[in-house]
């Protein structure tokens, strides 16, 4: 994956010093639950809602078990529609070849549609290195560009800032880059759209390059989707004379029958709407109208390793529609940051691991940033079990530290192991415990505790009790 966040510290860390910012929490804790009601209440309006559920999981399932057949059958409907089909095995091969279609028109910049995929491999700072300015395009997207900032949030990436600071961002960056922002701009969210429409509105006009991503792909037509709540996309998609659209390979759907069932299922998930503003799609050329040097970058980048995990799989199913960042309590209280990627969330805290590996520190700690509470499971529109994942990963982790050298907590887990495989070890052991409860008889809690203090600095670990369940037994109804 990219190089954005690399350098990232892991998910306890980050997480420890995003809690100190009373700030942050105020502003994820409002925008989570107005997206969480306002999708509840379009969610029960659908009498099938389950039913649409299992029907995305299953077409979903369909396409990672015959991938291969399905990516022949939508680059060969993309050849045929006039479009030109690339294949990058990983981030630097997508931004090379990227990079080089951009040059070779000549263009010094682009526009973009919001794109998680271009994000993941770092695309707007290959191209930075190439000379060519990448623009963002859609209003949270620009807010993160312009205040030298990471998203945090699949949907709404600038979710972590409040209306006050965007204001302070536009009057001092706009003008740094383009249109600057009107002097006397308000907090008002129609001020700051009209500001960011003026903004982009030359960048538009003049765009000779536009790069997208795709929310789906049909195969059997070739037919990209995005869809948007702006209109900052139908822009990108139809004025530029050049196209170039980043699409994960899990991002396939059979046939235009099946798109329907995501149709329904994104909108209501996402943003709480029973339909999206704008869906835009585009069949490779059409002459004389939109774009007509349309390229397609197929991105595996770690989807494939993921594919091969026969419990990890079901995390391609993912459409990016945040449903499970919404109601995630870890999420409300640390925000996208902590952890340490472009997916954040419960569904970045399998999917990273699954697609990065288990190897850096911040991609162990994922797996542990999350209480189980199966809340994302219930809100994911295709059904991903995430806690099921959460904890297929730890054990993961866990194999992985077993070959090298074992930790204090395997070295107490064997001892445990050893204490409890015998009643006579585990009766010598409870009249220790019963001799240090009777010691501490008038003190409540343990404090700090040699070797385990990551843990007792943060609990009130109780004191043992001066009785054993078995002494109380032998002492009240004999053996």
């Amino acid at each position: 994956m990219s190089g954005t966040f690399v350098g990232m510290p892991a998910f306890p860390t980050a997480a420890r010093k995003a809690l100190e910012d009373a700030q942050l929490r105020s502003n994820l804790n409002h925008a989570t639950h107005t997206i969480r009601d306002k999708r509840a209440r379009v969610v029960a309006e659908v009498d099938d809602w389950e039913d649409l559920r299992v029907a995305g999981a299953a077409i979903k399932d369909e396409v990672l078990t015959n991938l291969d057949t399905y990516l022949v059958r939508l680059e060969e409907s993309l050849t045929r529609a006039g479009a030109t089909v690339h294949w990058a095995r990983d981030a630097a091969e997508a931004n090379s070849i990227i990079t080089g279609l951009v040059r070779e028109t000549g263009a010094e910049e682009v526009v973009k549609v919001k794109s998680m995929a271009t994000q993941e491999i770092g695309l707007n700072e290959a191209l930075e290195a190439a000379g060519i300015d990448a623009w963002e395009t859609d209003l949270a997207e620009l807010i993160v560009q312009l205040g030298h900032d990471t998203p945090s949030h699949i949907l709404v990436p600038a979710i972590h800032r409040n209306r006050a600071e965007i204001r302070e961002i536009f009057l001092r960056e706009m003008g740094e880059v383009g249109t600057p922002a009107p002097a006397g701009l308000t907090s008002s969210p129609p001020e700051l759209a009209e500001a960011a429409r003026l903004h982009l509105r030359e960048k538009f006009l003049r765009a000779e390059v536009a790069i997208s991503g795709a929310n789906f792909a049909v195969a059997d037509s070739g037919t990209l989707v995005v869809v948007e709540s702006e209109g900052n996309g139908r822009m990108c998609l139809t004025l530029p004379e050049t196209l170039i659209s980043v699409v994960g390979i899990e991002k396939i759907v059979p046939t235009w029958a099946d798109l329907d069932v995501f149709l329904q299922l994104l909108p209501r998930s996402s943003t709480g709407e029973r339909m999206n503003p704008y869906t835009s799609m585009w069949t490779g050329v059409t002459p004389g109208d939109g774009p007509q040097d349309v390229h397609v970058v197929l991105l595996d980048n770690g989807r494939t390793d993921a594919l091969a995990d026969s419990v990890g799989r079901q995390a391609l199913r993912c459409i990016r529609c945040s449903a499970c960042l919404n109601v995630c309590p870890v999420y409300e209280r640390v925000g996208g940051h902590a952890y340490g990627s472009v997916y954040p969330g419960p569904i970045g805290a399998v999917l990273n691991p699954l697609i990065r590996g288990t190897q850096s520190p911040v991609d162990k700690s994922l797996p542990y940033a999350s209480s189980l509470c199966g809340a994302c499971f219930d809100a994911c529109p295709v059904r991903i079990d995430i806690p099921e994942l959460l904890v297929h990963l730890r054990s993961r982790v866990v194999d992985e530290k077993r070959r090298g050298r074992p930790s204090a907590e395997g070295v107490a887990m064997r001892g445990a192991s050893w204490m409890f495989s015998d009643s006579r070890r585990w009766e010598r052991v409870q009249s220790g415990v019963e001799l240090g409860g009777k010691a501490l008889r008038n003190k409540p809690t343990l404090g700090r505790i040699p070797g385990a203090s990551a843990w007792s600095d943060a609990r009130d670990a109780p004191a043992p009790p001066p009785e054993t369940f078995r002494s109380w037994w032998e002492r009240e109804r004999g053996r």
